[in-house]
């Protein structure tokens, strides 16, 4: 075998050695497959949970599904789950898991002239954190307001409010005909002061209070990364399970509030004919998509951090059910304060209800301010988001970090610490303009075109080459190699047909609404005429990598014809892997090449006699791949 070998690479990671070799037939040899692993099994599955559960399952579930026919959107929400996101989930893991790598070294297995997705994946999770982390520092800026006897959104009159602030118990103005509450005027008129800003070409300065609270996340962010999945897996203890604890205690005492079931009632009461509509369904669609998070490398990399034998078929069942059972516990929590609100203000549930940041910082809070004990429930309230939100940026991080870790052991695996605080800087740096008095146009940009569009478009790209290229039979092979069984015709299915269906809905749905930001008529004086150059080179700054790898891989990829190399480029290496070891030198109990191709342990420390089911590979086997194996 040694004579076979063309090159090899000795690429440490985390102290430790992996060998990459590939012999004169193009197979892949993976020796002394060593990687860091989850200090206990616990720890992945918060991480996961964290990453899944963010502010999405409480600013925007609740109000999508009561917008969309109550207790009657659960229906195609249910549906889009079963038949779409959760096969999605669950290929993520299981391909995490079964390689052991990022989102960009993956694809050197699965479909080299895919890299580009990678990459792509990459610029779309640091547009993530550019505006995902101001809305965690401005829940830190109100965490902070909140250590006071009185909260200061509770009454009008202070500087910031004016002439058309009306607090509760107030009477409006003969001549008043356009009203806020004093939660409303502090988020918009005192945190943000958007109204100094005229739009995204005067942003109005930077809003220093915010700026500040962003470097405290990202400081945050940063120890608890640095160090890898043995630091982040015990920060998780904490900020996956305090959010339901919080839940709880605030659905316990919202649920005791004056008109709280009023609330209930308007969430859960369903409206059959909504069900006709197609709004209700792309609604349902993407909810689930951006919900359980698979395509953003987050799944990948947390999974690849697995022993190889983990049952990821039960992981991911139990935490994509967790993720839709929180939302709409979720639900509860907000409507139940909703209701009380609309009873203290006279109004009814639909002129209270807001979606987004509206929710969380104006209308909550308005709640909040005229409960006994408000204090307290503030604190407990903010704490929840930052917590919430915390999780989902050390996923996103993390999948930027193992992917570039992995595809750059050398130079970043080995430097991690400085790696991430360069990292970390970047991102806090980008996020920066979305501080400003103007922040929220930047933000639009960010989120609309640097993230929500192109993933889809990603995911869906993903999710073809996966199943049509590498294959599901074979996904579904790689998945019985790990866990000892096979998955059923529900997922083949889902992964063949059902999946990429569902991800052709949402992506034409998306393709439609995207549209120019200096023609839309809400946006038209605040978004001038080169803010639309900005937002499209956002979009393409990331898809640009999926052609331009794609050429870069045919003018590098050896062959003798261009058929054989395009053939070539878009199937998997053959991979052979060896006995997995721990870092005390002793072979893992889940390591690969110790296991036969029934799942018995092979002796331990010895490597067992190559069959064809220890490769996988983009393509059918040969009987010349075959000779090799049994050459070896």
């Amino acid at each position: 075998m040694e004579e076979g070998r063309s090159q090899a690479s000795h690429q440490p990671k985390n102290g430790l050695c992996v060998a990459q070799d590939h012999d004169q037939d193009g197979v892949e040899h993976e020796e002394e497959i060593e990687r860091e692993l989850w200090a206990k099994k616990v720890d992945f599955l918060l991480s996961v949970i964290g990453f899944a559960v963010d502010l999405g399952n409480v600013w925007r579930f609740p109000y999508i599904c009561y917008k969309n026919g109550g207790g009657a959107f659960l229906l195609p929400y249910s549906i889009c789950f079963l038949f779409g996101g959760l096969p999605l989930f669950f290929m993520e893991l299981a391909l995490g898991q079964y390689y052991r790598t990022g989102c960009i070294t993956l694809w050197n297995k699965l479909c080299p002239a895919m890299k580009g997705l990678g990459f792509a994946i990459i610029f779309i999770n640091m547009y993530m954190s550019f505006f995902y982390n101001t809305v965690i520092a401005t829940a830190f800026y109100y965490l902070y307001s909140s250590f006071t006897l009185t909260l200061p959104w509770v009454s009008c009159g202070n500087p910031w409010n004016d002439e058309n602030c009306l607090a509760i118990g107030q009477t409006a103005k003969a001549n008043q005909t356009f009203t806020e509450t004093p939660a409303s005027q502090y988020y918009t008129r005192y945190v943000l002061e958007n109204y100094k800003a005229a739009g995204l070409h005067d942003m109005g300065g930077l809003k220093w209070e915010l700026s500040v609270c962003l470097m405290f996340v990202f400081i945050v962010v940063y120890f608890s990364l640095w160090k890898g999945i043995k630091g982040s897996g015990k920060v998780v203890w904490i900020t996956a399970t305090a959010p339901y604890i919080i839940l709880f205690c605030l659905l316990i005492r919202g649920l005791t509030l004056p008109g709280a079931m009023m609330g209930v009632k308007y969430y859960l009461t369903p409206v059959p004919e909504k069900i006709l509509e197609i709004t209700v369904w792309k609604e349902a669609a993407q909810q689930i998509f951006f919900s359980l998070g698979p395509g953003f490398g987050v799944l990948l990399a947390l999974a690849s951090y697995n022993p190889f034998h983990n049952n990821c078929y039960r992981d991911a069942i139990v935490t994509s059910v967790i993720n839709c059972l929180t939302s709409f516990l979720a639900g509860f929590v907000i409507f139940s304060v909703l209701g009380y609100l609309a009873v203290k203000q006279g109004k009814n549930i639909e002129n209270v209800a807001k979606e987004g940041s509206g929710l969380v910082f104006e209308v909550y809070p308005e709640a909040i301010a005229n409960m006994p004990w408000s204090t307290l429930w503030a604190l407990v309230f903010f704490f929840m988001l930052i917590t919430l939100g915390l999780d989902s940026t050390f996923g996103g991080l993390e999948s930027i970090i193992t992917a570039l870790s992995d595809q750059f052991p050398n130079v970043l695996g080995k430097h991690r610490e400085c790696f991430v605080l360069v990292l970390i800087t970047c991102c806090f740096f980008g996020a920066l303009p979305t501080t400003t008095r103007g922040g929220m146009f930047m933000e639009r940009i960010y989120a609309e075109y640097g993230t929500a569009n192109p993933m889809i478009i990603v995911v869906l790209l993903e999710t073809l080459t996966v199943c049509y290229c590498y294959g599901f039979k074979r996904l579904r092979d790689d998945i019985t190699e790990m866990i000892g069984m096979t998955p059923g015709h529900y997922w083949v299915l889902c992964w063949a047909f059902l999946g990429p269906a569902f991800l052709v809905i949402i992506t034409c749905f998306s393709i439609r609404d995207l549209s120019f930001l200096s023609q839309q008529p809400d946006s038209m004086e605040v978004y001038p005429w080169w803010s639309d150059i900005v937002a499209y080179c956002i979009f393409f700054s990331s898809l640009i990598w999926i052609p331009g790898y794609m050429i870069f891989c045919f003018f590098t990829t050896p062959a003798p014809t261009i058929s054989q190399k395009i053939q070539k480029m878009f199937q998997a290496v053959p991979v052979r892997r060896r006995v997995e070891r721990k870092p005390d030198g002793q072979p893992d109990s889940a390591g690969v090449g110790g296991l036969n191709p029934g799942g018995t342990n092979a002796t331990a420390g010895i490597e067992s006699t190559p069959t064809s089911e220890h490769f996988v590979a983009g393509s059918k086997f040969t009987e010349h791949d075959k000779q090799v194996v049994s050459s070896v």
